[in-house]
């Protein structure tokens, strides 16, 4: 029976740092044998040890061979991993697209950026003020003073003005805030905000498949749409009222209609008229110049036939256009889940 004798350590092997170990290591392993060891590594990682394998130089043997056995041996050795945001990043780039592991570390994570206050740059005004409008003025005052300017603005706009006033008063009084101060505002939130932000930031599935359906051609909308009205009616009735349709554009007010004419591909919105009912075409006819709406008919009557699916597109691409002017306040949609609602 034969028994591994550890072997004695170089004396050479002092004058290597830790980076220049794993250097060793890793120049030892090849390519072959290193590649899924590199893969696991961040940008920044592997620039430091591309560095340290650059400079190494001629290495004994004797270190060769040491650094290789005490990396097999740890290797076999270990008991336990080490989980964090950065090796659950790695492990997912393996597995899915790039935009899929963004959304989901993004949603772990939380907003983006490397210190807290880069985080919050990227959190919505009216969320912050929302969370902010129950703290002290004095926290407040310290939070604003660490944003952006623009940013501590609009959350200052957002805020009820007694404590608004009362904050920009603190502002005004404030010395260098000491950083132990910093750090208890940072722990708490970090702690009792960002943490539960992405949960509240949730959105109901029934919203992400409406706006999924309302991408689909036709054909396949309503087919998915008649499954579902078998299997889960109630979801298929959620999903009916939150779709946003090209049909549903007939309740714009005429400023809107006229604001979607000036914005669009003329080319597209005389496909989407070519297959909307006469009704919706007189519509978008009184949105435009005598002139313009003759040109419009004129295009239409030379396109001859056209596919029914191009048709669709067109008038998807239209709603497409019209959410996006609403969503910068341009126009005014009429909100399907309400008769009366207006959504900006």
């Amino acid at each position: 029976m034969s028994v591994m004798v550890p072997v004695a350590e170089p004396a050479e092997l002092k004058k290597y740092s830790g980076a220049q170990r794993a250097a060793v290591v890793m120049l030892a392993l090849g390519q072959e044998h290193g590649a899924p060891i590199w893969e696991q590594l961040s940008t920044d990682e592997i620039k430091e040890l591309s560095a340290s394998i650059a400079q190494l130089g001629r290495v004994p043997s004797a270190v060769v061979e040491h650094l290789l056995v005490q990396f097999s041996s740890e290797v076999s050795s270990m008991a336990t991993f080490h989980g964090s945001f950065e090796t659950t990043e790695r492990l997912l780039e393996g597995i899915l697209p790039p935009e899929r592991v963004k959304e989901i570390m993004e949603d772990i994570r939380g907003p983006s950026g490397r210190t807290m206050w880069d985080k919050l740059s990227n959190v919505s005004e009216t969320v912050l003020a929302g969370y902010l409008k129950n703290e002290y003025p004095q926290t407040v005052a310290v939070i604003l003073h660490k944003l952006k300017s623009d940013h501590a603005a609009r959350v200052l706009s957002e805020l009820p003005e007694e404590l608004a006033t009362d904050v920009v008063m603190r502002m005004l009084r404030m010395d260098t805030v000491q950083k132990d101060v910093i750090q208890q505002v940072e722990l708490t939130l970090k702690s009792e905000f960002m943490s539960n932000l992405s949960r509240a930031q949730r959105r109901d599935p029934h919203e992400t498949m409406a706006e999924m359906f309302n991408a689909l051609d036709r054909q396949t909308e309503e087919a998915m749409l008649s499954a579902l009205d078998e299997r889960a009616p109630e979801s298929a009735e959620r999903i009916r009222a939150l779709m946003f349709t090209f049909e549903d554009l007939a309740n714009l007010l005429p400023a809107a209609i006229q604001t979607i004419v000036r914005n669009c591909n003329k080319r597209e919105l005389a496909l989407a008229l070519k297959g909307a009912p006469e009704e919706m075409r007189q519509m978008f006819y009184a949105g435009m110049t005598e002139r313009a709406a003759k040109l419009m008919r004129d295009d239409m009557a030379a396109m001859g036939p056209v596919r029914a699916r191009e048709c669709e597109e067109a008038q998807a691409n239209l709603v497409r256009l019209a959410k996006s002017l609403g969503d910068r306040g341009e126009i005014m949609l009429v909100d399907p889940k309400s008769d009366d609602a207006m959504i900006y």
